[in-house]
């Protein structure tokens, strides 16, 4: 008869526990040949030495996945239960991380609410895998494929993992010809609106509290691309967005930035490019130049890709159908 006492520190035990006792519960029927007594954050594990010990492991990884993520739904924690989370073995206990398998729904990160956050396309879960495989990832097609959403969510998933210390988003502060200057407010009120889709973004997948630490501690840096130049950005998980609207010269500057322990994404819509008709798209000049580089890949998603609203795929077919015909047309004449 084994008998072992856990104590459930830097969490809230009612996470781990659950209301009246339900998460407890779930655990209980998970393992019945075991006694469990929980009282305050003491938990007592009685019964055969391999059954407590295979529990305590599990219970040392849902608090592990507290301690990353503030919550845990019963739909993860019976995953646990039911080895579709595990530790990779070859890294240390206090090292490893929980892994996702293949067979958890390609979910990429639990975000707000327990909400999972996976890859919906065959494209968004080629973007996750080649993300994983590569520094640099090219990511681009039309509004609604989940470019941005996906490159969040693997970010967030990095700095929950402690793949990288920190989060850094941009994009260029252009849009449809309008000037900062004539925005009202201070330089933060004329930045933000660029930025927004970021910031939704992030409200998905962080609690509000622990979002608004990250952003204060600049573990997560939200900026335009302008202000990235002059930095070195090493163990971040940075994300460049809309990056059509980016120059060459603004691309190559943001490249260089990368330090040796740096991941990248770069998401952008070659059909909505916003600069002026006499500068070309550095995104489109970074794809033709850099992509057979070791460690650079691209993706391109397209109106299958789409996970808006239904008619959003059906409005970017119609018009792509139309830039062809005009195309056509053009080289008649």
């Amino acid at each position: 008869m084994s008998e072992i006492v856990l104590t459930i520190d830097g969490i809230n035990p009612v996470e781990l526990f659950g209301q009246q006792n339900n998460k407890l519960n779930i655990i209980k029927q998970a393992f019945p040949a075991l006694l469990f007594n929980s009282r305050g954050e003491k938990l007592k594990i009685s019964g055969e030495k391999k059954d407590t010990q295979k529990a305590k492991a599990k219970i040392e990884q849902l608090v592990k996945i507290i301690r990353n993520e503030d919550v845990l739904n019963i739909d993860k924690l019976k995953d646990v239960l039911n080895g579709y989370v595990a530790f990779n073995l070859e890294e240390t206990p206090s090292d490893a991380e929980d892994k996702l398998l293949p067979t958890n729904n390609n979910v990429i990160v639990y975000g707000r609410n327990a909400k999972a956050i996976k890859a919906r396309t065959r494209n968004q879960k080629k973007m996750v895998q080649l993300s994983e495989e590569n520094d640099i990832v090219f990511a681009v097609g039309p509004a609604g494929t989940g470019k941005t959403y996906t490159a969040v969510a693997l970010a967030v998933r990095a700095l929950k993992s402690k793949m990288v210390r920190k989060i850094i988003l941009t994009r260029p502060a252009v849009e449809a010809g309008e000037n900062l200057g004539f925005l009202p407010g201070d330089l933060k009120d004329k930045i933000d609106p660029y930025l927004r889709p970021l910031y939704d973004a992030l409200d998905d997948m962080l609690p509000s509290e622990k979002l608004d630490h990250f952003m204060q501690t600049r573990v997560i840096e939200v900026a335009p691309l302008a202000f990235m130049r002059g930095r070195t950005l090493d163990k971040a998980f940075i994300i460049l967005d809309e990056a059509q609207n980016a120059t060459s010269t603004q691309i190559k500057m943001f490249l260089t930035r990368l330090g040796p322990s740096a991941k990248c994404i770069i998401t952008g819509d070659l059909s909505q490019i916003d600069l002026p008709r006499n500068q070309r798209s550095g995104l489109s000049n970074a794809l033709n130049i850099l992509s057979d580089l070791e460690g650079i890949a691209k993706l391109f998603l397209t109106s299958e890709d789409v996970v808006r609203h239904k008619l959003v795929k059906d409005i970017i077919n119609r018009y792509e159908e139309d830039s062809e015909r005009r195309k056509a047309k053009f080289q008649e004449e």
